[in-house]
C-alpha cells in the first residue's frame, strides 16, 4: 500500500519561511511528477508547484521566485521551500504524485493521483 505523508506546515509571519516535506511510503521502484497543491478556504485547489522524475519544474506565477520544490529520489520524498511568505499564502497544502511504480507481491503495478493528507499553512503577523 502506498501512502503521502506531509509535514512541515505551520504558523509564520509574512516574510517568513517554511519548508513542507512529503515522503511516498511503501515498496516503491520510482515515481513519476510529484507536486504540491494549495486549498484556501472558499477557493479552489490550485497547482502550486511541480517537478518531474527527471527535475524540470514548475510553478505558479504566485509563487516564482518566493517557493522552490525539490526532490530526494533515494528517499521518495519531496520538498516545497517556502520563502518570503504572505497571508496569501495560508492554505492546505497538499502534496501529489500523478504516477508511480511500485512491488505488490512480488508483482510491479502502477498506481495513480495520490494525495497527502494535507498540512496547514498559516501566515499571519
Amino acid at each position: 500500500q502506498v501512502q503521502l505523508v506531509e509535514s512541515g506546515g505551520g504558523l509564520v509571519q509574512p516574510g517568513g519561511s517554511l519548508r513542507l516535506s512529503c515522503a511516498a511510503s511503501g515498496t516503491i521502484f520510482s515515481i513519476n511528477t510529484m507536486g504540491w497543491y494549495r486549498q484556501a478556504p472558499g477557493k479552489q485547489r490550485e497547482l502550486v508547484a511541480a517537478i518531474t522524475s527527471g527535475g524540470s519544474t514548475n510553478y505558479a506565477d504566485s509563487v516564482k521566485g518566493r517557493f522552490t520544490i525539490f526532490r530526494d529520489n533515494a528517499k521518495n520524498t519531496v520538498y516545497l521551500q517556502m520563502n518570503s511568505l504572505k497571508p496569501e499564502d495560508t492554505a492546505v497544502y497538499y502534496c501529489n504524485v500523478d504516477s508511480l511504480t511500485y512491488y505488490s507481491s512480488s508483482y510491479r503495478k502502477t498506481g495513480y493521483y495520490y494525495w497527502g493528507q494535507g498540512t496547514q499553512v498559516t501566515v499571519s503577523s
